[in-house]
């Protein structure tokens, strides 16, 4: 099955699983995304057969490419631990930061294929080339229970999560001000899904706190996917943001905000639960492999540590103009796509890819960024 084959049948398991049938009707909810478009089912004022712009076109594509990495790193997430997720040790360590986080992880990943699914369609709806990254599906899946033993386009058991996103929106730093922020948590070479069932057994109990290092272990590879939910999250509400300002068309416009508005629901879901990773009872979490360690982060505390101060703080926006609680990054030197492809890279996520991936996706970023409205 290829990867548009793959997202089309996704795609219809997250249409049963909303219950979007009867929301829908059945006529229309048995199509896919591109027929839906293709047969005149569209929002008001859209103009399906016109062309897209260059400048429309190129900030959709890589959306879209995006969307596709996204869907590829959340189907990992969600195989492990989401609600029909296979590895019952790491479902639980994650239900030590929530309980519903099962449920939230299968939603994000039925969001991020539909991202998918839409935008693809949408572009051959215009007439544009739809985005297909099928032939670098060649990164390994983990040998842990629970993992699906395909071809992957990202990395998960190996990270370095970049965490300043935590103390930065708790503060009035805003990083196209040239602000820097502080890391809350240093997580590095540290995996986010478990690597095998000896490292981290499935049937491990995972009290809080944990006990025996089995447990430690698991419980620091799920705070670390807890915190990776924000990191990714954050920068696609700050993407879309920055890609906002490119588009011509009404319609385009309208697709990103739109989808962009997910992405910062989704950043703010996770900024939420990934609190519980450094506060007590679950504060103090030692990798007995990799040292990694989540602190309690109420104590000292502070502004820029409290666990519970998720939205986002005033900050400078407009030099001279008053503080504003605003997405930021959104300039496109920090939050755009190639700024997004530098720091998924920074990230390992793209660890052990070839060269042909990253001239094309770094190709698909640098068209983005030059786009220009017209007016």
């Amino acid at each position: 099955m290829n990867q548009e084959e793959e997202i089309q049948t996704q795609w219809h398991k997250v249409v049963q699983r909303r219950s979007f049938l009867k929301a829908m009707g059945i006529g229309t909810a048995m199509l896919p995304a591109g027929t839906l478009l293709a047969t005149g089912v569209k929002a008001a004022g859209s103009a399906p057969t016109r062309r897209l712009t260059p400048g429309d076109a190129a900030v959709l594509r890589f959306l879209a490419a995006a969307e596709i990495i996204e869907a590829d790193l959340w189907q990992q997430y969600n195989e492990l631990g989401g609600v029909d997720g296979g590895n019952p040790a790491y479902v639980a360590a994650l239900q030590n930061l929530d309980g519903d986080m099962p449920q939230y992880i299968t939603d994000n990943t039925d969001d991020e294929l539909s991202h998918a699914a839409f935008l693809n369609a949408y572009l051959a709806s215009r007439g544009a080339e739809p985005v297909n990254l099928d032939e670098f599906r060649v990164l390994p899946s983990t040998q842990a229970t629970g993992a699906r033993q395909i071809r992957r386009l990202t990395n998960l058991r190996k990270l370095v999560v970049d965490t300043s996103f935590y103390t930065r929106y708790r503060s009035e730093q805003n990083p196209d001000l040239g602000a820097d922020a502080a890391q809350a948590v240093r997580i590095v070479n540290q995996p986010a899904i478990p690597l095998n069932d000896t490292d981290t057994p499935p049937n491990t109990a995972q009290p809080v706190p944990p006990l025996t290092a089995s447990a430690r272990r698991m419980q620091a590879i799920a705070n670390t996917a807890g915190f990776h939910f924000g990191y990714i999250e954050q920068g696609g509400a700050s993407l879309y943001t920055s890609m906002s300002v490119k588009v011509t068309d009404l319609e385009v416009l309208r697709i990103v905000v739109s989808i962009g508005g997910v992405e910062v629901d989704h950043f703010s879901l996770w900024h939420d639960k990934l609190g519980n990773a450094v506060a007590q009872p679950l504060a103090g979490v030692v990798d007995p492999v990799t040292g990694v360690t989540f602190p309690d982060l109420n104590n000292p505390g502070g502004e820029l540590a409290q666990t519970n101060k998720i939205l986002p703080e005033p900050a400078r926006f407009i030099e001279g103009l008053p503080l504003v609680s605003i997405i930021r990054p959104s300039s496109v030197a920090n939050a755009g796509a190639v700024a997004t492809i530098k720091s998924f890279t920074a990230d390992l996520l793209f660890e052990g890819q070839s060269k042909e991936f990253f001239a094309k996706v770094m190709a698909l970023a640098e068209a983005a960024d030059a786009a220009k409205r017209r007016v």
